[in-house]
């Protein structure tokens, strides 16, 4: 039917190869595994035409296309996660609490491509966790799956003001929140001297700015006792993804499922969560106006997620042709 669809729809005629087919009845969704990436972009087609074709052909919701290689990366990574749970729970480290994390990532390694995290639940957890809501995908995904598993969370947004947390961020926090029937609050800092000397354009903000917002949260967690903080980070992935910073455990949950922005959008769009068409905050898009030059190092940011398999390279094209929209 693919060759056939190329046919029809003007692609030049080459050899279809598919690994292996899965339909899932209950989600209506067909699952086609290519063996490498150059087998799925056959199957997909230019700007995605032959699958969506055949999507309409087999009168089904959904078809989506892995690659086997990737999904050989992913248990790759998923593994080197466990070792490294694995590893904290024989030296004593929140052996109670990793355990859940080491069943979900079980679970998604011996599911994969099918896993849905929001269908592995735990019993509810006497355990509070502070998760890092920022109001985009990835820590909407973070604060979702914690509570999922059984945590209480509290969720903490840091808030510098609306050049870097805007209105609309904040509505995601708020929805989110109510529906998820979490306890949320706002941590109101001063982020004047850092704000302006970015837009003098001293520095390209966004490491910087990480790394105020997560020692903030960090601070916050260990001023309430609170022993473990989740951050929506995807790509500091495998043993590099959880950590013990002093006597808090930080995991970066995105990045221990070795999950991808599609994976992570799918889940949070259940949710209503909107997530943004540009790269960064509005602090950066005005760093980008006043200075282009600063432009790279951006685009250098959603490179590194590209190479690492966090981003499709549509996606990837898609932001970095944002960074240029007014030009």
């Amino acid at each position: 039917m693919i060759e056939e669809l190329r046919e029809e729809i003007g692609h030049e005629r080459v050899d279809v190869n598919i690994k292996e087919t899965i339909f899932n009845k209950e989600k209506d969704e067909l699952i086609i595994i290519a063996p490498d990436r150059s087998d799925k972009s056959v199957i997909i087609g230019k700007g995605g035409w032959v699958v969506g074709r055949l999507k309409e052909a087999l009168g089904i919701g959904r078809v989506h296309v892995e690659a086997y290689t990737d999904l050989i990366l992913k248990k790759y990574r998923i593994k080197l996660s466990l070792d490294k749970i694995e590893s904290l729970i024989r030296g004593g480290i929140f052996p109670d609490q990793l355990k859940v994390f080491r069943d979900l990532l079980q679970k998604r390694l011996d599911k994969i491509p099918e896993f849905d995290p929001l269908e592995y639940k735990s019993e509810d957890l006497n355990e509070e966790v502070i998760v890092s809501l920022s109001g985009g995908v990835d820590s909407s995904f973070s604060t979702i799956i914690a509570k999922n598993l059984g945590f209480k969370v509290k969720a903490v947004t840091v808030d510098p003001g609306t050049i870097i947390l805007p209105g609309h961020v904040k509505e995601n926090i708020k929805r989110l929140s109510k529906r998820l029937k979490i306890n949320h609050e706002y941590i109101k800092v001063d982020f004047s001297d850092f704000i302006e000397e970015a837009l003098e354009g001293r520095f390209h903000p966004c490491g910087r700015c990480s790394k105020k917002l997560n020692d903030e949260i960090l601070d916050y967690a260990r001023d309430h006792d609170i022993k473990i903080v989740i951050f929506g980070d995807l790509l500091p992935t495998s043993s590099q993804a959880i950590n013990q910073v002093d006597d808090i455990l930080r995991l970066n949950l995105p990045a221990l499922l070795a999950a991808s922005k599609q994976e992570v959008k799918g889940v949070v769009s259940k949710f209503n969560i909107k997530g943004s068409q540009v790269f960064g905050c509005p602090l950066l898009g005005e760093v980008h106006r006043r200075f282009p030059h600063l432009r790279r190092y951006s685009i250098q940011r959603i490179l590194r997620e590209t190479r690492a398999g966090i981003l499709e390279p549509g996606e990837a094209l898609t932001l970095i042709m944002g960074l240029f929209k007014e030009l």
